[in-house]
């Protein structure tokens, strides 16, 4: 009941009369409730207030509404994984920010439902689970990124930073996002102590034997 009150929240109800909006929030709302494969145009429309076709005025399918939402996500992780995030700091306090921006976004219940919507989906619809990942997939690549500038800095010793970096994540969504996905509230574990021993792991398995800790990127340096 209280995940149901979340995603309301996320995806409020609109008002007769809003189109392109009023269908997004739409969709959001019922794909999460009941998945993509189970709403139909003529819900949507109903649901957004709309009259049919309006509705495909707007959009020509079901996909091209489910490739809007994930527009509006995208945009979302840009602003959560702001220009500029690997200069603050040298690295333990960079991984750090970004443990807590990822800490962040699991507990988001729009990102979560989405996220919930995709594993079950994605077997019907393996499409789904592709423009997903081609989403989420730039920001990994930005930390391996990230991981691979300090290794030929000499900083890390990370001889696969793509791998590294999904080691990273994996840590933190262990702790932090299975237990939401299944529905719990979590693992009884501050996010500061999982982030705090996260980072401590991660760099006492890369970090470069004698390496200074102090090396970062510069601001307009990129890795």
């Amino acid at each position: 009941m209280a995940a149901q009150k979340k995603l309301t929240k996320a995806f409020p109800r609109t008002q007769r009369g809003e189109s392109r909006e009023a269908i997004a929030a739409a969709a959001g709302r019922l794909f999460l409730e009941r998945g993509f494969g189970s709403v139909s145009m003529d819900e949507l429309a109903e649901a957004a207030g709309v009259a049919r076709r309006t509705l495909y005025n707007q959009f020509t399918s079901k996909e091209e509404i489910f490739r809007e939402m994930l527009l509006r996500l995208s945009g979302q992780l840009e602003h959560a994984f702001p220009p500029g995030v690997e200069t603050q700091g040298d690295v333990e306090e960079v991984l750090s920010l970004i443990g807590r921006i990822i800490v962040d976004l699991h507990k988001n219940p729009e990102y979560l439902g989405f996220l919930r919507m995709v594993v079950a989906d994605s077997r019907q619809f393996p499409w789904i689970a592709e423009e997903f990942a081609a989403v989420m997939d730039p920001q990994t690549e930005r930390l391996a990124r990230y991981l691979a500038h300090l290794t030929a800095m000499g900083v890390l010793d990370c001889r696969n930073p793509t791998l590294a970096a999904h080691q990273f994540m994996g840590m933190l969504n262990e702790f932090s996002l299975w237990p939401l996905m299944v529905g719990r509230e979590g693992l009884g574990i501050p996010a500061e102590d999982v982030i705090e021993e996260t980072v401590r792991m991660f760099l006492q398995r890369y970090r470069r034997a004698g390496a200074g800790a102090t090396r970062h990127l510069k601001r307009g340096e990129t890795p």
